[in-house]
């Protein structure tokens, strides 16, 4: 699932700068968007960077051992 930066403006006029939903498009983000601010209109919106997951390390047989002895 991606991530989106939305910028928008409720319908009383409040602007809302970031608020971040996760979809597997944008469309299906703007969807869930919608559900939460009824009539907003949307100013802008940007792929978030998924800058919270993490790759896996890749460790050595020699690694491990070396973990399990100390």
């Amino acid at each position: 699932m991606q991530k989106f930066n939305f910028s928008i403006q409720t319908r009383d006029g409040q602007r809302i700068v970031s608020v971040v939903i996760a979809g597997r498009d944008q469309e299906d983000a703007e969807r869930k968007l919608r559900q939460m601010y009824h009539h907003c209109e949307i100013v802008s919106c940007n792929a978030a960077e998924m800058s919270d997951q993490k790759t896996p390390q890749v460790m050595s047989v020699e690694d491990i051992i070396t973990l399990i002895s100390k």
